[in-house]
């Protein structure tokens, strides 16, 4: 993608009215017209909450709006019809659509299963408080409502690094099961190492999980017929894989993929660090948000000479995705 306009197609404080779909293909004309060339589309599968689900609490992603789960068939957005939809009027507008991918997280299990694991303290994942013991975690995902439909694949214990609750104790803390460890491609400079972020924490690189992640990656792009990605909670995952995952959806499909991540920090060397590990990617300028947003509190008093320092968009503005504010 040249250098264009994306449009963050949704805010969190959306109505949970199921309409959002339908709303934004009616505005897709409109939109183009206005100079908008990529419009950013939120989370499509369904969330542990629902159809009150923003997108980011992922329980099944083969789940577009198609089946009655957690309580409804829609999403908070609408229906998996609705969804493609929306695509296919944005790309006939000329406006290309960029999915929200979430994958470092699972939540809303549909069972426990009791699993040994470590506790770690809060504001350092890498200090055992509390040492080998079985908690029973929600960790099992078998999709009832599904009845594999689209993949067979049922996530358990093995896929994920840790949970934040054991439902034995009714206790929360962050537990990291026996013969885990964090990745160590994350950052480190909160918490001692930011891999886990919240409800199942993911374990990219459990090779049955992968392939799994692999397999929906295709799906997804034969279903919805994508142009690119958001990608969520980089600073979270362990770089390899999307060294590994998205050249393969690149290779499998033969198209760009234009694709941004959010890698969450004011510190500008880290995204260059990022990026110089992944070749594949652009990333938001987090820290010129930052300045921004200093700007806007300074009563006038921002040096706007230097709104640029220390930002991405100097260091390296062909991989730099310019944002004020987002959801």
């Amino acid at each position: 993608m040249d250098n264009g306009t994306m449009l963050q197609g949704f805010s969190w404080y959306l109505p949970a009215d199921g309409a959002h779909w339908r709303r934004l293909a009616k505005s897709a004309q409109r939109l183009a017209d206005e100079g908008i060339t990529a419009v950013w589309l939120p989370p499509a599968y369904k969330g542990q909450a629902g159809g009150f689900d923003v997108g980011y609490g992922v329980y099944d992603t083969y789940d577009l709006g198609e089946f009655d789960q957690k309580g409804t068939v829609a999403t908070k957005y609408g229906t998996k019809d609705e969804y493609l939809a929306c695509i296919r009027s944005l790309q006939a507008a000329g406006v290309q659509a960029l999915g929200d991918v979430v994958l470092n997280q699972r939540m809303g299990a549909d069972a426990t299963e009791d699993v040994v694991a470590r506790e770690v303290a809060a504001n350092d994942r890498n200090r055992v408080v509390a040492g080998p013991h079985k908690i029973r975690a929600w960790t099992r995902f078998c999709f009832p409502g599904r009845r594999g439909r689209y993949s067979t694949f049922t996530w358990d214990w093995r896929c994920f690094h840790g949970v934040d609750w054991d439902d034995a104790t009714r206790r929360g803390g962050i537990y990291l099961f026996d013969g885990k460890s964090w990745d160590d491609e994350v950052d480190h400079d909160d918490n001692g190492n930011y891999d886990y972020l919240m409800g199942c924490d993911v374990d990219l690189s459990y090779p049955p999980a992968y392939d799994e992640l692999v397999r929906w990656g295709k799906w997804y792009l034969d279903t919805t017929g994508l142009d690119g990605f958001r990608f969520d909670a980089l600073k979270h995952m362990g770089r390899e894989f999307y060294q590994r995952w998205l050249p393969e959806m690149r290779n499998y499909t033969g198209r760009e993929l234009f694709s941004v991540g959010e890698y969450w920090t004011p510190r500008v060397d880290e995204l260059v660090s990022y990026i110089n590990d992944m070749p594949t990617m652009s990333l938001f300028d987090v820290p010129l948000h930052y300045h921004f947003y200093s700007a806007s509190c300074s009563n006038g008093d921002f040096d706007l000479s230097k709104l640029f320092d220390r930002t991405l968009s100097t260091w390296n503005p062909v991989r730099a995705v310019t944002f004020v504010e987002n959801h």
